[in-house]
């Protein structure tokens, strides 16, 4: 992003907050207020079909909706590779799609979503820069591979490309990200571990493990072999073809070597196998470390020198949507960024798009440690009431500005993707 664009998308920004304000945010500024009585009369009859991963299609989620808008929100959670299917094939299987940056990419050129009017938005200006700008702050790097601010924005309500600058359309509504490592059991492993190259330590033979995830797999495999020093990739979230046999080859050598215990593709494998000690190094995810931690198992998701590969998601909406049922999405994902969510989903270790409104549903031992990496002062809990931490425990990898401050790439599609795909189902086989 050069500078002047950048310049021309934050001056057209505060474009958007006027528009936003003299809109009076209507599809935002509350059931009742925004909309005719009718409609909230009406709104008890809608019911919207959302899909998504398991980690945030929440059956919580549902009910909380239902008490505080009154409609009824059907989730279905599947697998990424699923989603990313049915997003593409099945436009009116669904209304909401609660997906990831990089299956959006993948996504976005079916013409299966609409693009979203951030005039609606209630907390548009509020959102992190990450999502906007790329940049955490002004002097931050956009980092390699799929970030979300590449693909958030189109040029138009009919935008079909990719816009690189902020506009009033944006692809989805950003609502969850993270910035992740490896896990580890520290207690089964007994020593330091800091980089990403111990993935691959002949030491963990038998007991490592990756996601059998093409598209974030291949990610995880980039930060090991560049922290092995074996591969300097000119970008790891688009490969060479050359650079994917050579990733591919180096992670195939160590499978046949008896490296990995096993590939997970939910995060209730890679639980079980971290839980049970079966595996003690592995990629994982936050709720996965979480669940561990809750069964009183010693888990760390482990700060890396080589720094985080990251994700995030955000809700998109079908293009078959219209009518009463549109006006009920877009007042659902102002509820959702309003704060109750994002306090549910930072319990977990995730970040909320709009962190500032998460705040106002959580303790403040809770945000100083999961938010701005304190010590905390009492015990810390997850969603459903289970003990992760004592007080005087400090959060993994720290504030929040220290552990997206290190991203060194996002879950990415590459040019090369068909390829990537066939060499990582070989590796998968081998």
């Amino acid at each position: 992003m050069t500078i002047s664009k950048e310049n021309k998308g934050l001056s057209r920004r505060s474009v958007l907050r006027g528009a936003a304000a003299a809109v009076g945010a209507a599809a935002g500024s509350g059931v009742i207020t925004g909309f005719p009585t009718i409609w909230a009369q009406n709104i008890k009859n809608v019911t919207l079909r959302q899909f998504g991963t398991g980690v945030s299609n929440l059956n919580d989620v549902a009910t909380k909706v239902k008490e505080d808008l009154g409609f009824t929100l059907e989730m279905t959670a599947l697998d990424s590779d699923s989603v990313t299917q049915r997003a593409a094939t099945q436009p009116k299987s669904f209304d909401i799609a609660d997906i990831e940056y990089w299956i959006c990419k993948k996504v976005w050129p079916t013409g299966n979503l609409q693009a979203m009017d951030t005039s609606k938005i209630k907390y548009f200006d509020q959102i992190s820069p990450i999502f906007t700008t790329g940049k955490l702050t002004p002097e931050s790097v956009v980092a390699q591979g799929t970030a979300p601010s590449t693909v958030g924005f189109v040029d138009g309500a009919d935008g079909t490309k990719f816009a690189d600058e902020v506009t009033r359309w944006m692809t989805l509504i950003p609502t969850i990200y993270n910035a992740d490592t490896l896990g580890i059991r520290p207690d089964l492993i007994g020593r330091p571990i800091e980089s990403w190259a111990e993935l691959l330590n002949p030491e963990f033979k038998g007991k490592a493990s990756i996601l059998d995830i093409s598209s974030i797999g291949i990610m995880d495999m980039a930060m090991v072999c560049e922290a092995m020093g074996a591969i300097q990739y000119g970008d790891k979230g688009n490969m060479t073809r050359e650079e994917i046999d050579k990733t591919i080859g180096i992670f195939t050598e160590a499978k046949k070597a008896g490296q990995f215990r096993a590939f997970w593709k939910s995060f209730d494998e890679s639980v079980n196998l971290m839980a049970s000690g079966e595996v003690v190094i592995q990629s994982m995810w936050s709720p996965a470390i979480t669940a561990v931690k809750s069964k009183g198992i010693p888990c760390v998701y482990q700060p890396l020198k080589e720094g985080y590969r990251s994700w995030g998601g955000g809700l998109g909406l079908s293009k078959n949507l219209s009518g009463i049922e549109l006006d009920a999405a877009y007042e659902y994902i102002n509820w959702y960024l309003s704060g109750w969510v994002g306090g549910y989903l930072m319990r977990q270790g995730y970040y909320s798009a709009v962190p500032e409104t998460s705040k106002e549903f959580m303790s403040e031992n809770e945000w100083g440690y999961w938010y701005e990496g304190k010590p905390a002062t009492a015990e810390i809990v997850s969603p459903t009431g289970d003990v992760l931490g004592k007080a005087g425990d400090v959060r993994d990898g720290g504030s929040y500005d220290e552990r997206m401050g290190k991203v060194a790439c996002w879950n990415a599609v590459m040019d090369e993707n068909q390829y990537m795909v066939r060499k990582w189902n070989e590796f998968i086989a081998a």
